[in-house]
């Protein structure tokens, strides 16, 4: 591998205020640098010092790390704690009525959830499921809409030492049945639907829809929680109204005692190749990424700040930064069940309003989306309450992130651009909102205790404006344990032996500029081989979006017989898709809009205009699709996850 071309020029950055730096929980450059100075000199000082800190032993710990069977790391596995206890009993009776929850629904209707009532509904459903036979190490699928209950079975499977496996609601039945199958799971815990966009989308059909697929025996009870009361199929052995389920259940539920190391929760994340893969984290580990990184980065202030994530609880960033890292700071957080576009593109902009949000993090395409839907919309609401932003996801343009730091954050809110993934758990690279100055694209520099470099494919560090392989050197507490029942698995995805057997490959590229910042460059296989030269994607696609008339951008390649690769860009505009000589003259436009803000090497071959691009419920876009499309080919991939599977038509 040559090393990977950085294309993408971005001068503009915006230090933290006086103001913010002097609240801020890490406070200045200079305290940034005493942390990670620390970390380095030593490095499992550094991390015990935050477990003792941060978390609720009930047995503390003597050792901290154990490297012995690298890549299989160990922390803190002598200690015992529980992760339920730690998000929940440890604020009593302090924060008896504190609001734990806020949770609004699709229609608008709020309710408000006490950490004693979010206690006594853990516990009642925690007794529900022992009492349908789950113990310490069962695994408990969860299919469920975003909601409160979908939070509080996650905290009840912890309680008990069940591990959970949360399955986004989006997915199909097939996914979730490859799922139930791999974890061997005892019971899933679902819903009869979800309400998003005004619509109920059925789960339960899907989930009796798995347990036809075969081996699927493991699965001995399905508790179905009323959401919307519409008519179900219901197998009278098998099916229980979560409703029934806690009827008779006492609100106190002793926390079971866990290791360490005990599996908190498998998540599934998909392969590039062949099955989903059962990424398997501990319980304290992992809770403490959670916490630091709350208390780090989102610079969180338990007694004032409302904390929304918009992400749904199918994916890491729904258990980390929702489940897990608010309620373990014993904070107040929104929970969201609908779409930022229903009834109107304002949704997100009232809600803030409403409930008068201090911290609100999303991703880049509903930042994207929302600027197309209506980029003078949030000036029509009091976003006063706002004091820091956050994306996470993929690496967001810089355009977008301008408009959300103008517009959204009135050029007054610190913007946290987090690089992290279901396989770190919480958070790695990210701006500490108090210390770090910020740049449009950036993702900067890493929390103090991650030790990050960009290296070439021999493990060799890079020097800084070369880019190549993300890697994380020293293992870190909220790393995952291994792939669920796939140990050499992980090993070769994860930890190859070409950079060592040690080290962490993201399988992400980036490159670091002058100041040390971190670039992310897109997937290692989203990168582009175009006459010698390897292009990231997320460079073209930041470069397309930067031009007024564009509102999305998506860069797959196919193949080209001179070139090795040609570029295939597919682009949303903010008006309407244009159509015969209008789209070859905008298609020209940006073509050449591309030349001059990157060069010619980049210039898109082939420029196809779409209303939207292929995404999941979760507003990832599926590029996967994209580059079947690009190359002509039948599509024979599970679309039913797609939000709008019509939009492939119209992209061929």
């Amino acid at each position: 591998m040559s090393h990977i071309e950085s294309v993408l020029h971005e001068n503009r950055s915006f230090p933290p205020s006086s103001e913010f730096t002097a609240q801020a929980n890490v406070s200045g450059i200079a305290a940034y640098q005493a942390l990670t100075t620390k970390a380095a000199t030593d490095y499992e000082g550094y991390w015990a010092d935050l477990a003792r800190q941060h978390i609720s032993w009930e047995t503390p710990f003597t050792r901290i790390l154990d490297e012995t069977n690298a890549p299989f790391y160990r922390w803190f596995d002598d200690g015992y704690l529980n992760v339920s206890y730690n998000c929940i009993d440890r604020h009593l009776p302090a924060k008896a009525d504190k609001t734990a929850l806020i949770f609004e629904a699709d229609d608008g209707l709020v309710t408000r959830i006490s950490y004693q009532q979010l206690h006594d509904r853990v516990c009642a459903f925690a007794n529900a499921l022992i009492a349908q036979g789950v113990t310490k190490g069962d695994r408990v699928v969860i299919y469920m809409p975003m909601s409160a209950e979908a939070v509080i079975a996650m905290q009840a499977c912890a309680r008990i030492g069940a591990i959970h496996s949360v399955v986004f609601g989006g997915f199909s039945a097939k996914s979730l049945h490859e799922r139930i199958v791999d974890a061997q799971a005892k019971l899933v815990i679902t819903a009869d639907a979800g309400m998003r966009g005004g619509r109920a989308t059925s789960l339960k059909s899907a989930v009796d829809e798995a347990l036809t697929l075969g081996g699927t025996e493991c699965i001995s009870r399905v508790i179905v929680y009323q959401r919307t009361g519409q008519e179900v199929n219901w197998h009278e052995s098998r099916d229980l109204w979560w409703h029934d389920s806690v009827a008779d259940m006492p609100n106190t539920c002793e926390p079971a005692r866990m290791n360490a190391e005990d599996p908190l929760f498998i998540l599934y994340t998909s392969g590039s190749t062949g099955t989903p893969k059962g990424v398997q984290h501990s319980s304290a580990g992992y809770l403490l990424g959670a916490i630091v990184t709350m208390n780090m980065v989102f610079d969180a202030k338990a007694d004032t700040d409302v904390f929304w994530c918009t992400a749904d609880v199918g994916w890491i960033t729904g258990h980390t930064y929702v489940t897990y890292g608010p309620l373990a700071m014993g904070m107040t957080q929104v929970i969201f069940e609908g779409v930022p576009t229903y009834p109107d593109a304002g949704r997100f902009w009232k809600m803030i309003q409403d409930h008068r949000v201090t911290t609100f993090y999303t991703a880049p395409t509903a930042i994207r989306s929302l600027i197309k839907l209506g980029g003078e919309l949030p000036r029509q609401y009091d976003l006063s309450s706002l004091r820091l932003l956050g994306s996470v996801g993929e690496p967001i343009n810089p355009e977008a992130w301008m408009w959300y730091h103008q517009e959204v954050g009135q050029s007054r809110c610190p913007i946290v651009d987090t690089w992290w993934q279901t396989e770190t758990g919480s958070n790695m690279i990210a701006p500490l909102p108090g210390a770090v100055a910020t740049k449009p694209g950036s993702c900067t520099l890493p929390i103090p205790g991650i030790i990050a470099d960009v290296v070439d494919e021999h493990g060799a560090s890079l020097p800084f404006g070369q880019g190549g392989y993300l890697v994380i050197t020293r293992p870190f507490p909220s790393l995952l344990r291994t792939l669920w029942n796939n140990p050499e698995r992980y090993k070769k995805s994860y930890f190859p032996e070409e950079l060592g057997g040690k080290v962490y490959l993201a399988g992400d590229s980036a490159q670091r500029d002058t100041d040390g910042y971190y670039w992310i460059m897109g997937r290692i296989d989203d990168v582009l081989n175009v006459s010698g030269h390897r292009l990231g994607t997320m460079e073209i696609e930041s470069a397309l979006v930067s031009h007024p008339l564009v509102a999305e951008a998506a860069i797959v390649g196919k193949p080209h017989d001179i070139k090795g690769e040609a570029i295939v860009a597919f682009v949303v505009l903010k008006g309407e898709r244009p159509q015969g000589a209008a789209a070859k003259e905008i298609s020209d436009t940006l073509r050449n809009w591309v030349g001059q803000e990157i060069g010619a090497i980049a210039k898109p071959d082939e420029i196809r205009f779409g209303d939207n691009l292929p995404k999941t419920r979760s507003g990832k876009i599926m590029r996967r699709l994209l580059r079947a499309l690009a190359k002509g080919e039948t599509i024979t991939q599970d679309v039913s996850t797609l939000e709008n599977p019509a939009i492939l038509d119209q992209l061929k």
